[in-house]
């Protein structure tokens, strides 16, 4: 995901979803600080983060979008 400028990977593993934060070298780090239920649905992924990272939103970086599938 693009969220609001700032670009994530979110990964199912079992029953729990991890998020990283990716660099633009190609590492990628554990965001401890986003926590995403494991309750919540392939489908829900874009609203939730919406909802729980809508502090990060600045008027040049005001949505999410998805960058790979």
């Amino acid at each position: 995901f693009d969220a609001y400028g700032r670009k994530i990977e979110v990964v199912r593993n079992g029953e729990a979803w991890i998020v990283f934060y990716l660099g633009n070298e190609g590492k990628k780090r554990t965001a401890h600080d986003v926590f995403i239920p494991s309750h919540v649905k392939d489908g829900e992924l874009k609203q939730y983060l919406e909802d729980v990272l809508h502090e990060w939103a600045t008027p040049a970086n005001s949505d999410i979008s998805v960058i790979d599938s």
